[in-house]
C-alpha cells in the first residue's frame, strides 16, 4: 500500500509558538491545513482519510460553509488542494476512490464527500448514531455541523463496525471498516465529536500511521510537556466539543502512545502545518564524501 499526505484545504496562517524551529518555520506564519490521506490500495482502489474541503467549496465558500466560519477560518479558494483535483495530478481516477474513512463529520473533514458521490464513507457507530438518529443526545449538534451542502448528495453513510474487546495499542473499542482488506482501524478518540476517532492505517513498511483528525490541534499538545497549545486554534476546539474533559483524557493519551510506542506509530493531528510539513518534507541527502576517498 502506498500512502500520501494531501493538504485538502489551507486555512489561516498561524505562527509557530516557544522559538521552535521546525520544517518550514522559516516561513514564519503558516497557513493551517486540512490533513488528508490517499492510500493507493492492491484490493480497494483508492481509500480517502477525511476528504478536506471540497471544489464546490471554494467557488461559494460562506454559502456552503457559512459565513461565520469563513471569516474565521479563512479558507483558501484554489480549487486545486480539493483532494479531487489532486488524485488527478498524480495520475490517479477519481472513479477509483471507493472508500472515505473519515475521523468525524465536521465541515472541514467532510466537503470532499460530494466529489465522491458513489463511494461509501465510514464512521464511527457513534458519529453515525449522532447524524441519523433524532432520539441520539448529540443529534442536533452533530447535524449542524454536517452540513447540507456536504450531504444533499445523499451520501453512502456506514458505520464501521465495532468490536469491544478489539484493542490497538492499549485503546479499546476500536472499529474495523466493512469491505477493506487493508488494515485501516477506527481508534475511539471521544470528546471532539460525538464519535470521533483516529484512523490507523499501517504503512507499506509495517509501521502505523495515526491520524489523530481533531483529537489535538497543535503537535505542543503531545510533544511539550508541560502540553502547549495554540491559541489560534482554542476557540475552534471549545466550540465543536461535545466534552471538555473527554479531550483532555484523549490528549494524555495520546501523550502517551507517542511516548511508550513511537518507534512504532506516527501521530499527526488534521490542521498542525508543522505536522504536515514533516510528513511531506523529503529527508536530506547523505552529505558527499570529500574527494579522494
Amino acid at each position: 500500500m502506498r500512502v500520501h499526505h494531501l493538504n485538502c484545504g489551507s486555512l489561516r496562517k498561524i505562527p509557530p509558538l516557544g522559538g521552535e524551529r521546525l520544517p518550514g518555520a522559516e516561513a514564519g506564519a503558516l497557513p493551517a491545513v486540512c490533513h488528508c490521506l490517499l492510500l493507493e490500495t492492491e484490493a480497494d482502489g483508492l481509500v480517502l482519510v477525511d476528504s478536506g474541503l471540497g471544489t464546490a467549496d471554494r467557488h461559494d465558500p460562506e454559502g456552503r460553509l457559512g459565513a461565520k466560519w469563513v471569516a474565521y477560518a479563512r479558507p483558501a479558494r484554489d480549487p486545486e488542494e480539493s483532494a479531487l483535483r489532486q488524485i488527478v495530478r498524480l495520475g490517479l481516477d477519481p472513479r477509483d476512490v471507493r472508500h472515505l474513512v473519515l475521523t468525524h463529520l465536521h465541515r472541514d473533514h467532510t466537503g470532499g464527500l460530494p466529489d465522491f458521490p458513489g463511494a461509501r464513507v465510514h464512521v464511527h457507530p457513534a458519529e453515525y448514531r449522532a447524524v441519523t438518529d433524532p432520539a441520539d443526545p448529540h443529534h442536533r449538534h452533530s447535524l449542524d455541523r454536517f452540513l447540507p451542502a456536504h450531504r444533499a448528495h445523499g451520501p453512502l453513510l456506514t458505520p464501521a463496525v465495532a468490536d469491544g474487546s478489539a484493542e490497538w495499542f492499549g485503546f479499546a473499542g476500536v472499529a474495523r471498516v466493512p469491505g477493506l482488506a487493508c488494515e485501516v482501524l477506527l481508534v475511539p478518540l471521544p470528546g471532539h465529536s460525538a464519535g470521533h476517532t483516529g484512523v490507523a492505517v499501517r504503512d507499506g513498511d509495517g509501521r502505523w500511521l495515526l491520524h489523530a483528525g481533531d483529537a489535538y490541534t497543535y503537535h505542543g499538545e503531545i510533544e511539550r510537556t508541560p502540553p502547549l497549545a495554540h491559541p489560534a486554534f482554542a476557540p475552534v476546539q471549545q466550540g465543536a466539543q461535545t466534552d471538555a474533559e473527554a479531550v483532555r483524557a484523549t490528549r494524555e493519551r495520546l501523550r502517551a502512545l507517542r511516548r511508550d510506542h513511537g518507534d512504532r506509530v506516527t501521530v499527526f493531528s488534521a490542521h498542525d502545518p508543522w505536522e504536515f510539513a514533516r510528513l511531506t518534507t523529503p529527508p536530506p541527502l547523505p552529505a558527499s564524501a570529500p574527494p579522494g576517498r
